[in-house]
């Protein structure tokens, strides 16, 4: 099931060389496992990317490429799904793990007005970061958690229905 439809719609390993971006990875990007599509690797993938989306930090791609090759998960999967967290997504997501982790640390929600100012940042960077990165790294490990898990499920009662079609295709009763 799954593997079909990520094979499809996945690029190529020789895409993924062929990427300028891509180069400063060298030799690594020839390590056969970051592209196999099984079980285990795409629950890594979804894992790995899940988080990653979580986090309010630059280079969301970056980390989840190195994570991937790290633990022998996905690459592609695990930098595509990165993209959860989009320039549409963001401010909601983000808006959330602030409130999530403002709410753990037991403190009020700041609702003043923002300024993109030097001045303004400096002042509050401490007031909103605890909570975001809090909230982010809970939520964002939560999430992927559960999507490794569901994975998992999906992929195991896949197979075994796919067994047992099989099976009774072999020796009708």
């Amino acid at each position: 099931m799954p593997k079909k439809f990520m094979k499809r719609h996945l690029p190529s390993p020789e895409k993924i060389r062929a990427m300028r971006s891509m180069q400063f990875l060298g030799q690594l990007l020839h390590e056969t496992n970051l592209w196999h599509i099984s079980r285990h690797s795409v629950s890594r993938a979804f894992m790995i990317g899940i988080f990653w989306c979580f986090m309010p930090v630059p280079f969301q791609m970056l980390a989840a490429a190195v994570c991937a090759i790290w633990f022998n998960a996905n690459l592609p999967l695990s930098i595509v799904l990165v993209w959860i967290s989009n320039p549409l997504t963001m401010p909601p997501m983000f808006y959330f793990n602030y409130k999530f982790g403002s709410w753990l640390l037991n403190r009020p929600v700041t609702t003043s007005e923002f300024q993109l100012s030097v001045e303004w940042l400096s002042s509050r960077i401490l007031d909103i970061a605890t909570p975001l990165y809090l909230g982010s790294v809970i939520l964002g490990a939560l999430a992927a958690l559960i999507s490794y898990t569901v994975l998992q499920f999906i992929w195991r009662r896949k197979v075994r229905a796919d067994w047992r079609k099989r099976l009774g295709t072999r020796h009708p009763v």
